[in-house]
């Protein structure tokens, strides 16, 4: 068997507290919980998190506060045998925290907290070791730290992948320069390019983003499954669906980071990008069907499209 392939995620990690509940009140009231979650969160953790739980070797540059919630974000990435060696905690700074409530239809309403004050600086970061990886994942989180590491990768050819969430639509023109494989979430895509939900809006928008540099183009849209368009020498552009894969859904926290870890995972290991979008949309479903955004990532052995 070969050995493993070393991935790079650089973002966010945070400690999520997750509330389930019946179903969201009409009106602010007292609602008790049916079930509550203690879990690490944060979009580049829990992609690292998915890749070492598929055999991926993951290791996450990321910054936390020197707290009580920091030591449980890094003791939760030991303990799923992510390399936490540069999760930097800053002293006297708070670590992300997130208050999730979920309903019985698996939707969600999220209160995040980031420290505004929390140091943007990069030059602890060992950029020499992104040269060694297979491919380097970045959020939009920690836009410095991204735009570090993915200008590294671009000099020594390390594939990037960007996962495009909300909140930083102005910056994103800049990172897309910088980026081989740009995987939007569907609220962000929207946000970013101005448009609504007809598909043939996505797919236009998708080629003005081929436009600006990347190789590939995609829009992750749940149970509508991941949209895509990529650069190709031979007709100048190829298209591509991947479908949802149908399960009952718990929770969709988490659903995206799942599919973004997978989906760079498989692109190191050399699959094809309808491989990679299929066994990725597949993980991130497998995510949904437990309370949590990791408790439901699946083994290698347990992804039915790794078994064909």
């Amino acid at each position: 068997m070969p050995p493993p392939k070393r991935i790079l995620c650089v973002g966010h990690a945070a400690l999520d507290r997750i509330y389930r509940i019946d179903r969201f009140p009409p009106n602010p009231t007292k609602v008790r919980a049916l079930e509550h979650v203690e879990s690490g969160g944060g979009m580049a953790a829990n992609a690292a998190v998915a890749i070492a739980r598929l055999g991926g070797q993951a290791e996450l540059w990321s910054r936390i506060g020197d707290d009580p919630a920091g030591v449980q974000i890094k003791a939760g990435l030991r303990a799923e045998h992510v390399d936490v060696r540069y999760v930097q905690a800053f002293e006297g700074m708070r670590s992300s925290t997130s208050a999730i409530i979920i309903d019985d239809q698996g939707e969600r309403l999220i209160v995040g907290q980031r420290d505004a004050g929390m140091s943007s600086s990069t030059h602890w970061l060992p950029l020499e070791r992104v040269k060694g990886k297979h491919a380097v994942l970045g959020d939009v989180r920690w836009l410095e730290g991204v735009r570090a590491v993915f200008n590294e990768a671009r000099v020594h050819g390390v594939p990037t992948v960007l996962d495009a969430d909300l909140g930083a639509r102005e910056a994103l023109p800049d990172i897309l320069t910088l980026t081989d494989y740009a995987v939007f979430s569907e609220p962000a895509f929207k946000e970013f390019a101005g448009i609504g939900d007809g598909e043939d809006e996505f797919a236009a928008a998708l080629e003005n983003v081929l436009a600006l540099g990347v190789l590939h183009a995609g829009v992750t849209r749940g149970h509508r499954g991941y949209l895509w368009r990529e650069k190709c020498a031979i007709s100048g552009v190829r298209m591509g669906k991947a479908p949802a894969l149908p399960v009952d859904v718990v929770d969709t926290t988490g659903a995206g980071d799942a599919f973004h870890g997978a989906f760079t995972l498989m692109l190191a290991e050399g699959r094809s990008i309808e491989q990679c979008a299929t066994i990725a949309a597949e993980v991130a479903a497998m995510k949904c069907t437990r309370i949590g955004s990791r408790a439901g990532l699946p083994r290698r052995s347990e992804v039915a499209s790794l078994k064909a």
